[in-house]
């Protein structure tokens, strides 16, 4: 009888302390998420000595940084809007779901069928679901929203481009252009946007949310009002240090990546610091109202029960390597920003130096939320990271275009082009990515080492085309 009796106190005493933490777990209020994303978005403003050394005006994200985890080498799945935000919205890879352009079918991927999306998963945790601006793009995950409103892009000045040279061979004028707008920033998408996130952090809530709200600039068109323009006199402006002859060492599949026709042109009109200054001014745009949403955040009840994360879709090429914009392998444009602040997890000042892959948001927010984690899911969770910045990481970041696929470590990336061509640069003494080390026959481990963190190249998925759509259209 006292060996039942033992055995029944001993029962009790193991099971007491979980009961009481799912009671005290069940009492807590819910865990609301902030999700913010800032397109074309290059880490200029965070970090990155190597490539520019002036200065980007951006209090508010900057400070957001600050609150809580920075990842300093976060990568895009693709560097393009439509693959990045279809990869880190399903959670499937890119090199899984062949979507690797924008001008992808993208629900025509057979690997996409029947997928929960990430926000299908937050619906169906009881979850009010929000998408303000340019968020999926591309991805139809609409059915899932509560609430939703599209962006519109600011449209170009009456007559002639800002620029003078924004105009294609058949005289229509292009998205590259830049200058300062003549529409009140009242009117623009920033604001208005950035007011309906504002709208809904302010209304009752009965339900937990996941409010995402996606900015615009600094996509192209870099229109902006003038006072943006006016914070970056054009003799402040410094250049990121360019290597004459950069792309000569490139295979050319890469070299066919890029716009040198641009670039030139760009060059020749003696444009190129006017051409940084509207990336920059349009970052500060974006940023004084991504500040104004944070801002109502703090105001609101919802502050110390809500998780911030903000992130840009990819990096940004400012003539680096002789191109203006993403879609290359290097790491102007794959690098992107990602934070996270986390009441009661993470701590001020925390940076994870780390690679990561934004394919790892979608396991992490199941994770923090303690939500069942969908089988399908390509990333790894952040969660070590966030609550140790320094915690060991397993995988490195890998990442995808148009068949061509690169793996970033600490201090190598290695990339593989469709034809077998590779590029090979040890980042430790080479940060600007300038010296094509593939033929080097003392890296040749280190080649075979990381080629084996690449799916075959019969593995990869083949690109999910829309056929109304030129695929090399930029």
């Amino acid at each position: 009888m006292n060996a039942v009796r033992n055995r029944f106190v001993f029962t009790v005493l193991l099971i007491l302390p979980v009961a009481l933490a799912t009671q005290a777990n069940a009492d807590q209020a819910p865990v609301n998420v902030l999700f913010l994303i800032v397109d074309d978005l290059n880490t200029w403003l965070l970090r990155d000595p190597h490539r520019y050394t002036g200065k980007v005006i951006a209090p508010n994200i900057q400070r957001l940084a600050r609150q809580g985890v920075l990842f300093h080498n976060a990568y895009t799945a693709s560097p393009l809007c439509v693959p990045s935000r279809t990869a880190f919205l399903s959670g499937v890879a890119p090199w899984k779901s062949g979507v690797y352009q924008n001008q992808a079918a993208v629900m025509e991927s057979t690997a996409l069928e029947g997928v929960p999306s990430l926000f299908t998963t937050f619906k169906n945790n009881g979850y009010f679901i929000a998408s303000i601006g340019k968020v999926s793009h591309g991805y139809k995950t609409g059915a899932e929203y509560d609430e939703s409103m599209g962006h519109k892009r600011t449209p170009p000045p009456p007559g002639a481009p800002l620029n003078g040279i924004a105009r294609s061979a058949g005289g229509k004028l292009t998205e590259r252009d830049w200058g300062p707008t003549h529409i009140d920033e009242s009117m623009m998408s920033e604001k208005l946007l950035a007011d309906k996130a504002i709208e809904l952090l302010r209304q009752k809530h009965t339900k937990p949310f996941f409010i995402a709200c996606g900015l615009f600039h600094p996509h192209y068109p870099w229109y902006a009002p003038q006072k943006y323009f006016d914070m970056y006199p054009l003799d402040e402006i410094k250049l990121p240090p360019i290597k004459e002859g950069d792309l000569d060492d490139t295979p050319s599949l890469a070299q066919d990546l890029v716009n040198t026709d641009w670039d030139r042109k760009v060059k020749e009109t003696g444009q190129v610091k006017k051409a940084i200054q509207g990336y920059l001014a349009s970052v500060s745009l974006s940023d004084a109202h991504m500040g104004r949403v944070l801002a109502a955040l703090e105001k609101s009840p919802y502050r110390d029960n809500t998780m911030v994360v903000l992130l840009s879709d990819h990096g940004f090429h400012l003539g680096e390597k002789q191109q203006w914009t993403k879609a290359t392998l290097w790491e102007e444009a794959t690098d992107s920003v990602l934070m996270f602040r986390v009441p009661g997890l993470t701590k001020p000042g925390q940076v994870c130096t780390h690679p990561v892959s934004l394919l790892d948001i979608y396991p992490t927010l199941v994770d923090l939320m303690g939500f069942q984690k969908p089988s399908h899911l390509d990333g790894q969770t952040l969660l070590p990271q966030l609550k140790d910045a320094n915690a060991p990481r397993a995988k490195p970041a890998i990442m995808a275009l148009s068949g061509h696929i690169s793996v970033r470590t600490k201090d190598f990336r290695y990339s593989r082009y469709t034809n077998g061509s590779t590029e090979l640069y040890d980042r430790s003494i080479d940060p600007n990515e300038w010296t094509n080390q593939t033929d080097n026959p003392e890296h040749a481990a280190t080649k075979a080492r990381l080629d084996a963190f690449l799916p075959a190249p019969e593995a990869m998925a083949k690109p999910v085309r829309n056929p109304r759509k030129n695929p090399l259209r930029r």
